[in-house]
């Protein structure tokens, strides 16, 4: 696969058109504008940003690395035990009952995309990922990355903008926030990511970490939200 068609590939796998739904979650940002941490520019800016450096960014970017590591060094159909153990260990760090929700219900949509999208190069990643009872969003995102030959580096920052993306978008709804505040809000992210995504791919296994407990109290108190706009 050509370096262009590769960007391309990409380009798709983090655009907000592909049909997963994740522009219905706000993952916790919702209740922070309800309970007033979330106000203005500035107040989503560090939300946002805090979540990259210390939350996704030290465990969900690295978990995406290492399973694209795994898928890369299985044969097309085979099932390995190291994607199993590390999409099952991301089940298990969702806080509340709406993440795990969302990250199944995302895995799901993706999973089901596998076949719509008639590639050659899917199908036996198709294979493997039907057989799992529950599959998460990024076992089955770092699969298709690893399948098309995407250079780890491009796919972690492709993956980060794309939630970084999704969480101004939902920002922009509810706090609301103009067209200019989110793109000053996504300069200021972008310019993060690259570093990011390298250290997630230096740091090691014993060194992940999502402890961000206003995180998961935000996540938690959304569930009983009386009037919102996103399932999380």
């Amino acid at each position: 696969m050509n370096s262009s068609l590769q960007l391309a590939r990409l380009l798709q796998l983090a655009s907000p058109a592909l049909p997963v739904g994740a522009y219905t979650y706000s993952q916790g940002l919702e209740w922070a504008v309800e309970s007033r941490v979330i106000s203005d520019e500035a107040s989503a800016g560090r939300w946002i940003a805090d979540l990259l450096q210390h939350g996704i960014g030290r465990y969900e970017a690295p978990l995406v690395f290492a399973l694209m590591t795994a898928w890369t060094a299985t044969d097309e159909y085979t099932d390995q035990p190291a994607i199993r153990d590390l999409n099952t260990e991301f089940l298990a760090s969702r806080e509340s009952a709406e993440l795990r929700a969302e990250t199944v219900q995302m895995g799901f949509s993706l999973r089901r995309l596998l076949r719509d999208l008639r590639d050659d190069h899917l199908a036996g990643l198709a294979s493997v990922v039907e057989a799992f009872p529950e599959v998460t969003f990024p076992t089955v995102w770092a699969g298709i990355a690893a399948r098309w030959q995407i250079a780890p580096d491009a796919a972690l920052t492709a993956y980060l903008w794309s939630w970084a993306e999704n969480q101004v978008m939902a920002a922009l709804k509810a706090v609301p926030l103009g067209q200019a505040a989110g793109q000053r809000l996504l300069a200021e992210l972008g310019g993060q990511i690259p570093t990011v995504a390298v250290d997630a791919q230096k740091l090691p296994k014993t060194a992940w970490s999502n402890f961000t407990p206003a995180f998961a109290i935000a996540c938690a108190r959304h569930e009983t939200q009386y009037s919102r706009l996103f399932r999380s």
